[in-house]
């Protein structure tokens, strides 16, 4: 299990609903495409995509962050291993 804290601000939450909106808002599109045609042509109405990416970024922008989660806190390094008190020879006993 990781040690990831999940955000749950008002402004995080709006950022999480931007891949769902515009998975829903293409399948409208193209349900409308397929149903109405003519006008409603996905080739007329993908600036609406665009649309609801920028409402949902400006929703972000304005939302509380009040009690937003920092998610790129970097946990502090292990402190570096203690030498052993005598540290062994490179060149052992022979040789001297």
């Amino acid at each position: 299990m990781s040690a990831h804290t999940r955000c749950r601000c008002q402004s995080c939450t709006v950022r999480g609903m931007t891949g769902p909106a515009l998975v829903i808002t293409i399948g409208v599109l193209f349900l409308l495409d397929r149903v109405h045609g003519g006008f409603l042509y996905f080739g007329n109405t993908w600036p609406v995509l665009l649309l609801v990416i920028g409402l949902l970024q400006l929703g972000a922008a304005l939302a509380s962050r009040e009690g937003h989660v920092d998610s790129n806190i970097v946990p502090p390094a292990a402190p570096p291993p203690v030498p052993p008190a005598n540290p062994p020879s490179a060149y052992g006993s022979q040789g001297q």
